[in-house]
């Protein structure tokens, strides 16, 4: 289910009141691989909801370049709403998702393990209101950058 942005402190608290663990993650999800399933199942598994801040499509080209996201924002959270493991998406724009987790507030926020406590800006965040950072095995060999040179490759 997509969250408005506007509503998602609010939904968030209502979901912590009806004791909801809320977990969350965020990133780009531009095209969906195997490593990405895994990743948000496993994420998933760590409470009772997983809250998913996707990149807006300004926000990935900051990060990935002028020829990123290949699908736009709007089809990348209608693809990654529809896995299983994904309860509801919301869309940020900012450099980091510290504004988000913010008004979210998880229980825990799941990361992959390229990660750690150092590197991630929004882990100081987290802890301050007493949340958990997870971080989650990434699948080797799995990446949309691998899977964006295969296709340059076979061309």
């Amino acid at each position: 289910m997509r969250i408005d942005r506007n509503s998602i402190e609010q939904f968030c608290a209502v979901l912590r009141a009806g004791g909801q663990r809320i977990v969350f993650t965020n990133g780009c999800f531009d095209i969906l691989h195997a490593g990405h399933v895994r990743y948000l199942a496993a994420a998933r598994a760590l409470g009772d909801c997983l809250v998913l801040g996707l990149n807006s499509d300004a926000s990935v080209r900051r990060l990935k370049g002028p020829q990123r996201p290949i699908n736009r924002e709007q089809d990348r959270a209608e693809v990654v709403g529809a896995l299983r493991s994904v309860d509801y998406v919301t869309i940020f724009d900012e450099p980091t998702a510290a504004e988000l987790i913010a008004l979210v507030k998880p229980a825990v926020y799941a990361k992959g393990g390229d990660y750690t406590l150092a590197t991630l800006p929004e882990a100081k965040i987290v802890q301050q209101y007493g949340g958990k950072v997870e971080f989650i095995d990434l699948v080797a060999g799995r990446s949309t950058t691998q899977v964006i040179e295969r296709i340059r490759e076979s061309r």
